[in-house]
């Protein structure tokens, strides 16, 4: 017990420490431990993994469904039915709320299988000093104290005070959102309060080795990793409602209002008429329910989970059905550079030569193909050009073949360039090397060519320059010129590497002192270059009223080169860094929420100022989508309206996203925004649909109490119409696709009602006509006509098909006519109609089957009649959307 205490307080301070103090503090050696204490250790402190939140069982998923407000609704609905003896409405109404619930249930189920699926589930290893020996054992059976041997392409799983390296290089970009890997070495820092980036002797759980080895001792494993405190700092952040849910809470509140003006104005209706009170009773209950929307939640759920299969098909995987439209909803994009708006490939995008000439290449990251660009056409140097790519790639301790991409990024990026310039190695033979080293800050290449002996290097302008030849740099180039060039290129955000090549003595062994007079051989600009489509991606969210920042780890100078050419700004002074963030929170909250509304690029940034950042944009009303694959991120994802994972990034981002962006990419998350604002319009349409038909009943039933009539339908043909319109057409509407300027609108508020003043109208003005029309005509059935009851029903429960699918056609849009879209672009809505109208024919044509119904069948031609009459609707609807959208 006494060294899980000691670690925890000390934790900060390992790298300061000399590694004979670790060792004595936790009482082990450089020789490692025996595996009997090792055991113990691992008994006492536990296996080194991070707990992860339990998943929720299905029974947990199936019973959290009913939390939906419309679903509590529709329970009261069902107790009131079976008060007033309608035992089959209550069944069926019970019988839509468990297909709902079973659908939500399977959905976000599915959701999390795939999230599953998408964790890298490989045992990692490790190799450690045990009882004197060099063994492999599970990573999750590190303990503290451990020796273990790290080496080129290996990942580290826990937390690590170096012993010794060689070469040392390591991508900690989970952890710092920095793209460059780190050098590495084992000297104790004197240094207070360094940030992860600075503690050049220390390695952290999740990151990777890419070049050289090291020897290190486990000083942090599990929870007590840098890794499981970030993790600790996830579970203690509160998750977000998503739009979807707060506006059915509204919607929710505002049906049950209307139910209650229903009831109010049937009751006061019955009054006057002197009804019987029991009977009162019977009537607005029985008209109450028949006026709840009880096919709303399963349409709401079919609309969610159709959103959510088109994102996955768009490499987009929900994990909860409501994020589906929570995308959709955002105002502000929070990204990540590195692997989103870049592909995460170091590439060779500039070369320039000693005469001044300059050219470019292209393709992207790491792939082999790509063609060279002279910047000035005069020059012909292509020679020269691929002596260049050659030297880099003989320079070289990356392995790249068809199957394998291992080393530093730019060692790789540097053999990618000679592949597109079709290099030659096979006539080359290395002496020797020089590797890379920090204080050192180049590499070099001993080789031998046609019997003769050279030597390449490349690191730094200055360091190369001074291995060249005065008679050569003096003589032959412009040196002011070079360096301000070198200078130029590094403000644009590119890392520059110099490279030199000369004649050497043929010799066994090389050392630094054979490196001298050396000819200049030209400069290599290397970038992370951005994705294809990010740019066009970036442009598509500022239509949609969209803001993009970016968030990275990089160098201020890097991420406004980046931000600069994806068009987001190309204002320096939009870019603020870490110190800016700091210096702004010390000065109080409101200072601190006006200042991150000036930015859109924050560099260098820690986990916990970009957590600041998102919340302070949250304060300012933004609804904030934060993209993420590293373990910096994950309490940025979390805290987020709308956590973005990227897939490759680590389990623990993964964990607390709302959504996975499986190939990485920017213009997935835009695919899913316009996805997420597809559900949102569908939704609305369903509501267009559902209440408008809703209201239709409510107002012919009220108009044939008031003109003394009989009901125009009984409760056993309401229930059928909710079944074969509704139930089939709000489904066929969850199928609608994006209208064409859906990423022209801009973002809908928040506080916005789901059911607005817009759709309020729609909804008055259909059901308005609808009720109207089928009173008159069941009025002049009655009292015109004179036609029995049971008849009079069937022609009235026939045109109800008829208008009600008719409609339908109205609700593919709010604001276009119906003639303006496609059939095609939805066939559901085409066979929904067909299925309807069939239904009903053979309802009233199947004497049993009517007979339940209580109708009777009707003549052909009456059955025209009504169609006809039915188009009513559709040329009303067309009439109001052409007199208040005129622009459209």
């Amino acid at each position: 017990m006494k060294i899980r205490i000691e670690v925890v307080i000390i934790k900060d301070k390992w790298y300061q420490r000399e590694i004979h103090d670790i060792c004595r503090i936790l009482s082990t050696d450089e020789r490692g431990l025996s595996s009997k204490e090792a055991e113990k250790r691992l008994l006492k402190n536990g296996k080194n993994i991070l707990p992860k939140k339990k998943k929720d069982s299905l029974l947990k998923l199936f019973f959290s469904e009913f939390k939906d407000p419309i679903l509590l609704l529709l329970f009261v609905a069902i107790l009131a039915s079976l008060f007033v003896g309608e035992v089959f409405d209550a069944l069926v109404i019970f019988f839509i709320i468990m297909i709902d619930a079973i659908v939500g249930t399977y959905e976000e189920n599915k959701a999390n299988r795939t999230m599953d699926s998408l964790s890298k589930l490989v045992s990692y290893t490790a190799t450690v000093l045990r009882d004197n020996k060099e063994i492999s054992i599970a990573s999750e059976d590190l303990v503290l104290g451990d020796v273990v041997l790290l080496e080129s392409g290996e990942r580290v799983s826990a937390d690590l005070r170096i012993i010794e390296s060689t070469n040392l290089m390591v991508d900690e970009s989970i952890l710092t959102g920095e793209s460059i890997q780190v050098e590495k070495n084992d000297r104790a820092l004197n240094k207070s309060h360094l940030s992860l980036a600075e503690q050049s002797n220390m390695l952290f759980s999740g990151t990777t080795i890419v070049k050289g080895r090291c020897l290190a001792l486990v000083v942090g494993v599990s929870s007590h990793t840098e890794i499981g405190h970030i993790a600790d700092t996830i579970h203690h952040t509160e998750e977000e409602k998503s739009p979807l849910t707060l506006r059915i809470e509204k919607l929710s509140r505002q049906i049950s209002f209307l139910v209650l003006i229903i009831a109010i104005m049937i009751t006061f209706l019955l009054l006057y008429k002197n009804v019987d009170h029991s009977e009162i009773f019977l009537s607005v209950v029985a008209l109450s329910v028949s006026a709840m929307p009880e096919g709303l939640p399963l349409a709401l759920t079919m609309a969610l989970s159709i959103a959510s299969t088109r994102m996955a098909r768009k490499n987009v995987v929900v994990k909860k059905l409501n994020s589906a439209e929570a995308l959709g909803s955002c105002t502000v994009i929070a990204t990540d550079k590195t692997g989103t708006l870049t592909v995460n490939e170091q590439m060779a995008k500039k070369i320039l030569l000693p005469d001044g000439s300059s050219y470019l290449v292209s393709g992207t990251g790491y792939d082999r193909v790509g063609t060279l660009t002279c910047e000035n056409e005069s020059s012909t140097q292509i020679e020269k050009v691929q002596d260049l790519a050659l030297f880099g790639s003989i320079n070289n301790e990356a392995t790249v073949t068809s199957r394998k991409v291992m080393g530093d990024s730019i060692d790789i990026a540097f053999k990618i360039l000679g592949k597109k310039l079709e290099v030659e190695e096979r006539d080359i033979k290395i002496l020797s090397r020089i590797p890379y080293e920090s204080e050192n800050r180049y590499s070099a290449t001993f080789f031998e060519r046609d019997g003769k002996a050279y030597c390449t290097i490349k690191g730094s302008f200055e360091k190369v320059c001074a291995f060249c030849t005065k008679t050569d740099l003096v003589k032959n180039h412009d040196t002011k010129l070079l360096e301000k060039q070198n200078e130029l290129l590094a403000k644009e955000g590119y890392r520059v590497l110099t490279i030199a090549c000369g004649r050497v003595a043929n010799k066994k062994s090389y050392t630094e002192k054979d490196i001298k007079n050396l000819t200049f051989m030209g400069m290599v600009a290397f970038i992370d270059p951005i994705r294809k489509d990010a740019i066009k991606s970036i442009q598509e969210c500022r239509s949609a009223g969209i803001r993009v920042m970016m968030i990275t780890g990089d160098h201020p100078l890097t991420a406004f080169a980046i931000a600069k050419e994806l068009d987001i700004t190309d204002d320096y002074s939009l870019v603020a860094t870490s110190d800016d963030v700091r210096k702004a929170f010390a000065k109080g909250e409101k200072s601190f929420d006006s200042f991150v509304q000036t930015k859109c690029v924050f560099s260098r940034v820690s986990p916990l100022e970009k957590l600041e950042i998102v919340n302070s944009l949250k304060r300012s009303g933004e609804f904030v989508a934060v993209t993420g694959d590293g373990v910096n991120d994950a309490p940025a994802l979390k805290s987020a309206n709308i956590g973005v994972s990227m897939g490759s990034g680590t389990d623990i981002s993964k964990d607390v996203a709302d959504m996975v962006i499986i190939d990485d990419n920017f213009k997935s998350i835009v695919n899913g925004i316009k996805e997420g604002r597809v559900a949102y319009a569908n939704i609305r349409k369903i509501i267009f649909f559902l209440l408008s038909c809703g209201l239709a009943e409510v107002l012919f039933f009220c108009l044939s109490i008031l003109f003394n009539l009989e009901l125009p339908l009984v409760a056993i043909q309401l229930l059928w119409l909710n079944v074969v319109t509704d139930g089939i057409q709000d489904f066929a509407l969850s199928f609608e696709k994006a209208e064409k300027d859906i990423m022209h609108e801009q973002v809908r508020d928040t506080d916005e009602n789901l059911f607005d003043r817009n759709l309020m109208e729609e909804v008055f003005v259909s059901g308005l006509i609808i009720g109207m029309l089928v009173f008159l005509v069941w009025y002049y059935l009655i009292c015109i006509v004179k036609l029995d009851i049971l008849v009079a029903r069937s022609y009235i429960m026939a045109l109800m098909v008829f208008i009600q699918n008719i409609h339908v056609f109205n609700c593919r849009s709010e604001k276009k006519s119906a003639f303006q879209i496609s059939l095609k672009s939805n066939m559901f809505i085409v066979f929904g109609v067909g299925a309807s109208i069939l239904l009903q024919i053979i309802m009233m044509e199947i004497e049993p089957l009517a007979h339940i119904l209580k109708i009777t069948p009707i003549p052909f031609f009456h059955l025209l009649h009504l169609f006809i009459l039915s188009l009513t609707i559709l040329l009303l609807m067309e009439a109001y959307k052409k007199t208040k959208y005129k622009s459209i």
